[in-house]
């Protein structure tokens, strides 16, 4: 199966924060600096991202899924600084 491009779902800042945020028991903040926006749930970290810069988003995923979506998709890679096995970054 070919990689497939990410452009068709291609989302700006504002709609990352309001979809993150429309999850159930979802918590923003910054507990590492002022230009990384962090989205967890029960206190646990899902999604995390630059405000600084081009956008993008490591998001966390069980390790199989983790796989297959960089397997299907050129714009998923490992984890930029995140541990490879469970997260990715779009």
């Amino acid at each position: 199966m070919p990689l497939l491009p990410l452009y068709k779902f291609a989302m700006n800042i504002e709609e990352v924060r309001e979809f993150c945020l429309s999850l159930k028991g979802t918590t923003e903040g910054f507990p590492f600096d002022e230009e990384t926006l962090v989205f967890k749930v029960g206190g646990k970290m899902f999604a995390l991202t630059n405000l600084d810069g081009p956008l993008s988003i490591n998001l966390k995923c069980e390790p199989d899924k983790a796989i297959e979506l960089r397997e299907r998709f050129v714009s998923v890679a490992p984890g930029y600084h995140m541990n490879k096995q469970h997260w990715n970054t779009v």
